[in-house]
């Protein structure tokens, strides 16, 4: 193991939950304003996990007020402060970019068993 990887791997983050892609996640996100920090929900469904290792990816989408807002965190950001899986959804891609043009009924993911 050369030492980039071994600093990637000390870096890792292993007190995340385990998730896939449809699950419903709550983030709580440190916000830095200045000198000043605060932390910020936001719930979403998984609709995309890219790439691995440190530089893991994983991109949220909601729906507030008719608009859609989606937000990509990575991984190992140590502004994560923290993950709760909320529901688990049932989907047969690994990415999810079709609900983009869903909205309504036709844009709900199944819950898993």
């Amino acid at each position: 193991m050369n030492k980039m990887q071994q600093i990637a791997r000390e870096n890792e983050r292993t007190d995340l939950p385990a998730f896939n892609v449809g699950d419903t996640l709550k983030i709580q996100y440190r916000i830095v304003d200045g000198n000043n920090s605060r932390l910020q929900a936001f719930q979403g469904s998984v609709i995309a996990i890219k790439n691995s290792g440190n530089s893991k990816t994983f991109t949220l989408r909601r729906v507030t007020a008719g608009q859609g807002v989606e937000r990509t965190f990575p991984f190992n950001s140590p502004n994560l402060d923290s993950v709760s899986v909320e529901r688990k959804g049932r989907v047969r891609r690994s990415k999810l970019y079709y609900l983009r043009e869903k909205i309504g009924k036709s844009a709900r993911i199944k819950e898993a068993n």
